[in-house]
């Protein structure tokens, strides 16, 4: 595609511009990285400085920072900039088309059945009685066991691997390394060793949910494992066996959700926070990172800490454990004191 004028991207993101219409982008880098021929934006006036600073030949900016001193010249006012950016980058960088066809290397075995247009790439393996819906790209290596469902234009990088039985709505998409259906952490312990529990459900993911590099999410034992329409799930994630994940979700890298833990609409569990099993997490509720969350969280609740607690009572404990540091050394210099004394 042609590069687009600083103009055409302010009718594209419904923005105002101010300066050279004319000027001509071809990409989009960060304030501090941006060149003549690149858009960025400002939408935290903690990146004044870069701002004033960028080489950037047009920026996207709120109506608050249009008359901020310093370059660029060319500034583009909306009301949300990173928004416009999202406007502009799907205008920069459209997707390119997807491939369709089967390779000649790729397996298909008995029973499987592809919908219209789907693509399946070199060294994957569709297994026997799986379905592909329409328009559904499996790129080199991913592997689909028997009888599991892929809904239409779903996107599955390589090496994915769906074990056998597990469901998948449309539009999904699953980045690299993805496992879905790995049997969950289920044994028995007894005098002779562990014995292993079987884990006869599924995993069921619904529609436009999309899963970030190597994350695994365990299937159910006897239940299904779940996650709702619309999540958002970060690389490096675990979900373990029965768990319940409700509808658009944000969860972030290296969370781990232990067996049987349900996390309701709409939560939010940032890096590294670490939930329980056997939980609920209410609606709208977020978890701060590296939270370690060993009981119920109510509905709205923002929890952080080890163990993590309402929030406003997470930091201050932590306040008044770094204020003990000042009071311990006080009292080893009075104890020092009347010893000398």
């Amino acid at each position: 595609m042609p590069p687009l004028t600083a103009a055409d991207l302010a009718a594209l993101a419904g923005g105002t511009l101010h300066g050279d219409g004319s000027v001509r982008i071809a990409g989009v880098a960060a304030l501090d990285r941006a060149g003549p021929a690149d858009l960025s934006f400002l939408g935290n006036a903690k990146y004044l400085d870069e701002f004033r600073a960028s080489r950037a030949g047009a920026v996207f900016v709120t109506r608050a920072h249009l008359e901020e001193r310093g370059a660029p010249a060319v500034r583009i006012v909306v009301a949300d900039p990173q928004r416009a950016m999202l406007a502009a980058l799907q205008a920069l960088y459209p997707a390119p088309p997807r491939p369709r066809g089967v390779e000649p290397t790729a397996i298909i075995e008995a029973g499987a059945s592809l919908g219209a247009d789907c693509y399946v790439g070199h060294h994957a393996v569709v297994g026997r009685n799986a379905k592909l819906g329409s328009r559904t790209v499996l790129m080199a290596g991913v592997v689909i066991g028997e009888g599991a469902e892929l809904g239409e234009d779903c996107l599955l990088h390589p090496h994915v691997a769906l074990y056998p039985g597990t469901v998948v709505g449309a539009r999904v998409t699953l980045h690299a390394g993805v496992r879905l259906g790995v049997d969950g952490f289920g044994y028995v312990p007894g005098k002779d060793g562990h014995a292993k529990i079987p884990h006869v459900g599924r995993v069921v993911i619904a529609d436009d949910v999309e899963i970030g590099a190597n994350t695994t999410i365990d299937r159910g034992s006897v239940g299904d494992t779940t996650i709702g329409r619309g999540t958002k799930i970060d690389n490096l994630v675990q979900i373990g066996h029965n768990c319940r994940i409700g509808e658009h979700c944000f969860i972030m890298a290296q969370v781990g959700v232990s067996g049987s833990t349900h996390v309701e609409d709409g939560c939010i569990l940032a890096g590294q926070a670490g939930l329980g099993g056997h939980l609920t997490v209410g609606r709208g509720a977020r978890i701060g990172g590296q939270a370690g969350v060993m009981g119920d969280v109510p509905a709205g609740a923002t929890y952080s800490g080890y163990p993590a607690r309402p929030h406003q009572d997470a930091m201050r404990a932590l306040s008044a454990m770094f204020r003990l540091a000042p009071i311990i050394r006080d009292l080893e210099e009075l104890v020092e004191r009347d010893r000398k004394e």
